[in-house]
């Protein structure tokens, strides 16, 4: 599917990911609306052709006005990448695991994930198909390696990046009558701000931990692998892990 002429919905917008991937979409003639939450919002400095808006993906409202108030090229792109990662064991020493952290997790992890895939599919699904064969457009989530090698204090985001890969074969069969289609990627280590906030020793760690190349993944090659997915109109219902071979160790 053609990038240039669309509007591309992206979540988590304001910095990382998903920063990187409105830049990518922008580079390549989308018109990118990026959801964030307020205080990253005003915080961030949007590249052209950017429009951030103030939105938590797991209120219907927030997310069904940032749809409704798309206005110009026809939404056929949305990129989940908003998300948490909350570090806590079953039982430590700070006692056992609360429960409403956990419910965080899963509340903006995997709830937003589908809500912002519902509301946005229902949107594209009244779009003109693009091609012979009915396709209107593409939704990429994220996941994460930690879907399949949870490490010790990783078991809401784990939890939460699974369900993330586990709605991904039935999402592609549900929305293919609507010519929609569905992958998620599930990146490894990547130098995001969010990684940064461990400190250089264990972004230095991790980095020494992957197999090859032997370094962190960019946010860029996350976005590189966005618009591959979108421009490869066979690639549906896959999980695309991009982690340079790591398997992670229990810690």
């Amino acid at each position: 599917m053609e990038i240039q002429g669309t509007t591309a919905l992206v979540t988590g917008a304001a910095s990382g990911l998903g920063a990187a991937t409105a830049v990518a979409l922008v580079a390549r003639g989308a018109e990118v609306v990026g959801l964030d939450l307020p205080q990253s919002v005003v915080a961030a400095t949007p590249p052209d052709g950017v429009r951030l808006m103030a939105a938590d993906v797991t209120s219907a409202d927030d997310v069904q006005a940032a749809i409704d108030g798309i206005d110009g090229a026809p939404l056929r792109i949305v990129v989940n990448c908003a998300g948490i990662a909350p570090a806590r064991r079953v039982l430590s020493s700070k006692g056992v695991h609360e429960l409403d952290l956990f419910r965080k997790a899963v509340e903006v992890n995997l709830v937003g994930t589908f809500n912002v895939l519902r509301l946005a599919a229902e949107r594209i699904a009244a779009t003109e198909p693009v091609d012979e064969f009915g396709q209107r457009g593409v939704i990429v989530n994220t996941a994460s390696v930690a879907a399949f090698e949870g490490q010790i204090g990783q078991i809401a985001y784990s939890a939460s990046k699974g369900g993330v890969v586990g709605m991904t074969v039935p999402a592609a069969r549900d929305l293919a009558r609507s010519g929609i289609r569905v992958c998620t990627i599930a990146p490894g280590i990547v130098d995001t701000p969010m990684l940064a906030g461990l400190g250089e020793e264990v972004g230095a760690s991790l980095a020494a931990s992957v197999p090859f190349p032997h370094r962190l993944a960019r946010p860029d090659e996350y976005a590189q692998l966005v618009t591959m997915i979108v421009e490869h109109d066979y690639l549906n219902a896959e999980t695309i892990r991009m982690d340079g071979a790591i398997r992670m160790a229990p810690q």
